[in-house]
């Protein structure tokens, strides 16, 4: 629903990229606020444009203030615009955009409207006790370090409480008041007193403080010697790195806090080591945490032996780390009979049949398993859970135990509870974390490095844009990559998604015939690289055919007044190959300029080129999407679908392919990770990204031409843990000087652009052989 022209009068704002963000924003906003609300954001939005600070403020008040607002009620509205004023009155105009930026991480890590509040007391303390002044008396300059204050605030209220940051702040105020660049640079979190502030803010057991505590306790437990590598928990935003053991040492966290362990129900549990609460809860130490994980993965340097991993499933590698790390423990505690008291503190202690139906109770039944191994009186009653206690305790009893024998136990232990549930992308992980042991990568090795087996088919229904049509959704924000000060930048730039308008599809049909030959040998390729045999797929509610047998079925189920099976369809896969390929294009202004030496234009070239690779994949049968991208700052990058994964190749998507045409800027970062983002759904072995481009990443909000590079290559390592390999096809002809900081080896550059049509389809079959 696009606003009405009361609601354009009321936001009476003339900058041309507000009017044209305008309607996807309010209709977000529609998604989250009641009509009051609507009317405080829309009223809020005017008076912020009427300050005269650009549109940049506005933007992002547009962006955020719904998610804000739905987090902490709509009465922060008002609030927020007042102060946003209060700033625009002041000598710090320039801090607005940051301040804005940091409100939803704000709400998000405060949730509360009073803490919120007090976060604005403390901006508001900040901006005026750095605020330069000459003989006591306010001066008309700005605050040097507020813009960098605000600009940290999202990672740091990430870590901190709001009491720790409101220390952090304060240490950097009071220490550096006479000299702005160095606190500029404590605000920033790059100076050695701003980290080590932040660290001390941070609380729990650091491991610097400790380490020698930690190496004696080494020496005296298993009279060994090994060195530290601590890594942080607060600088990765991405995922929670756990403890590993490789050929530098154990890697283990810099700080712990302490654990706090509620009062076992029923008097279940094998005690723990430390402080009783008066609740009757138990806090471990942080010391003793440290403790737990040394002792742990200094067993598996005693006890395990690497194993062959290719030829097992990952439900059954699952299976057998859990029964190594329980195996190593049986041994260590054989030998410290205490270790059994700690361990028993910090493993977790999960429901017998806590896990909801529906759900992947995989992770669920093995944690408890390892729970009953570890503990005698854990009480479950699960037949499964007690055979296979009392098979690991007979297989420890008769010694001489190695990894190799934990490996019938847990293939056998997959095979008989095994569940059709377990595949489910919905995983139950509470109470299946345990903190004290490492991710067991010592365990396994690979004929080829890297080239792990994927988890089973994940039935997450890829999302459809198509079937939106014309909808508009929401913009989606994503976060960026700042180089400058190693973090990411939150919910920074806002990606909207459109189907791409239609053109006369016959003009597709014509570069197909212009370009008949080329074709023609392509096919003998095809036929050579395409998988021969197709495997039914029955039980479905919607196939590309009815599966008689059960339709009959369901028929006389349906006579008899049984309720009948609904999954009377079928389709096909092919066996073989499982391939899933997302072509993204580069659509920005330069596409439309002419090569020296050609006729025809970079973005008619593309067409006959992607024409041509929609066509190949099509006929490999490999499901594949096409999406195009330009970007206008980062408050609009647009996102162009051509074709979705679960089109055909027909005169839809080639009427949109004609109708292709080139402007604006190229944000590519944003837009790798929203192609990314639909890839990653699709169930299938191989994932590709073919990025095609004509230039390297730039916008005109950014400066530095390094920025958007190296955001550009940090989505590429993204979509690389997420099993996406992305592969980009640079038209470029000093596309060198760059293309390898953001995809190391994975490019062609085309120096010949009038071949473009001939090789990107081999170079797709080249890639998926």
């Amino acid at each position: 629903m696009t606003a009405t022209q009361d609601e354009r009068e009321a936001l009476d704002c003339g900058f041309a990229q507000v009017q044209s963000v305008f309607d996807d924003c309010l209709a977000y906003a529609r998604s989250k606020l009641s009509a009051e609300g609507i009317t405080a954001y829309i009223e809020g939005a005017h008076a912020i444009c009427k300050t005269g600070r650009g549109e940049e403020p506005v933007l992002l008040f547009l962006e955020e203030m719904p998610q804000v607002a739905a987090q902490l009620g709509e009465a922060v509205i008002p609030e927020v615009v007042a102060f946003t004023l209060k700033l625009a009155r002041s000598p710090n105009s320039p801090a607005i955009a940051p301040f804005l930026q940091s409100l939803a991480a704000a709400a998000r890590a405060l949730e509360s409207r009073p803490l919120f509040t007090e976060y604005l007391h403390l901006v508001m303390q900040t901006m005026e006790r750095t605020m330069p002044r000459v003989h006591g008396i306010d001066s008309m300059y700005a605050s040097p370090c507020l813009p960098d204050f605000l600009k940290s605030v999202p990672f740091l209220l990430s870590q901190l409480s709001l009491g720790g940051l409101r220390n952090w702040a304060d240490y950097g105020i009071r220490n550096y008041a006479n000299d702005p660049d160095r606190q500029r640079d404590y605000f920033l979190l790059q100076s050695t007193d701003s980290r080590a502030v932040f660290q001390r803010e941070r609380h729990g057991t650091l491991l610097v403080d400790h380490e020698r505590k930690l190496d004696l306790y080494l020496r005296g437990l298993w009279a060994t010697q090994v060195n530290f590598a601590p890594y942080s928990l607060a600088f990765d935003t991405l995922r929670k790195p756990l403890p590993y053991l490789d050929h530098l040492g154990i890697h283990l966290p810099d700080a712990y806090d302490d654990f706090i362990l509620p009062s076992p129900a029923g008097g279940r549990g094998a005690g723990g080591e430390g402080e009783r609460l008066p609740s009757g809860g138990i806090v471990i130490s942080g010391l003793d945490r440290y403790r737990a994980l040394l002792a742990h993965i200094h067993a598996h340097r005693l006890w395990t032996t690497p194993l062959q991993a290719d030829n097992l499933s990952p439900f059954q590698r699952i299976a057998i780390e859990v029964l190594e790390d329980s195996r190593v423990e049986y041994l260590a505690m054989r030998k410290y009979p205490g270790l059994r008291k700690l361990w028993c503190a910090l493993h977790p202690i999960p429901g017998e049949g806590a896990c909801p139906e529906g759900q992947s109770c995989l992770r669920h039944r093995m944690f408890t398993l390892s729970r009953a191994l570890l503990d005698p009186q854990h009480g479950y009653r699960n037949p499964a859970i007690l055979k296979y206690a009392e098979r690991f305790h007979s297989v420890m009893a008769a010694g001489n135990t190695t990894t190799d024998s934990m490996i019938a136990l847990g293939v056998q232990f997959i095979a008989e509870t095994r569940v059709a549930s377990d595949s489910s992308a919905d995983i139950y992980f509470a109470d299946t974390e345990v903190s004290y042991r490492d991710d067991n990568r010592l365990m396994w090795k690979f004929f080829e490095e890297g080239d792990e087996e994927e988890t089973a088919s994940k039935p997450v229904r890829a999302q459809r844009v198509e079937e939106a049509r014309d909808e508009k959704l929401p913009p989606r924000l994503y976060p960026e990559w700042d180089y400058g000060s190693q973090h990411y930048r939150p919910d920074w730039v806002s990606v909207y998604e459109h189907l791409h308008g239609s053109a006369d599809a016959a003009y597709i049909d014509k570069l197909l015939a212009k370009h008949h030959a080329l074709a023609k040998r392509l096919k003998k390729i095809i036929d050579l690289l395409k998988p021969q045999h197709k495997v039914r797929v029955r039980y479905q509610e919607e196939g590309s055919e009815l599966d008689l047998d059960i339709a009959i079925r369901s028929l006389i189920d349906f006579k008899c007044g049984i309720t009948p099976d609904p999954r009377i369809n079928m389709s096909h896969r092919h066996d073989g190959r499982s391939i899933a390929v997302s072509l993204l294009l580069d659509l920005s202004a330069s596409l439309g300029d002419v090569p020296e030496g050609c006729t025809q234009s970079k973005l008619e070239l593309g067409q006959e080129a992607v024409s041509l690779l929609a066509w190949a994949i099509e006929e490999m049968g490999d499901p594949f999407a096409i999406g195009g991208f330009h970007s206008d700052t980062r408050h609009e990058v647009r996102y162009l679908h051509f074709k979705g994964y679960q089109e055909r190749w027909d005169a839809k998507a080639k009427a949109r392919l004609a109708a292709m045409e080139a402007g604006y800027s190229t944000r590519m970062g944003a837009a790798m990770r929203h192609a990314g983002h639909y890839l990653a759904h699709q169930e299938a072995d191989k994932k590709l990204l073919l990025v095609l481009t004509d230039g390297e990443p730039s916008d005109i909000d950014v400066k530095d031409p390094r920025h958007l590079i190296e955001d550009a290559r940090i989505a590429v390592r993204e979509l690389d843990r997420k099993s996406i390999y992305t592969y980009c096809i640079n038209l470029d002809p000093k596309a060198d000087e760059y293309v390898t900081d953001i995809f190391g080896n994975h490019y062609t550059v085309i120096d010949n652009i009038q071949r473009l049509p001939e090789r990107l389809p081999q170079l797709f079959l080249a890639l998926t052989r």
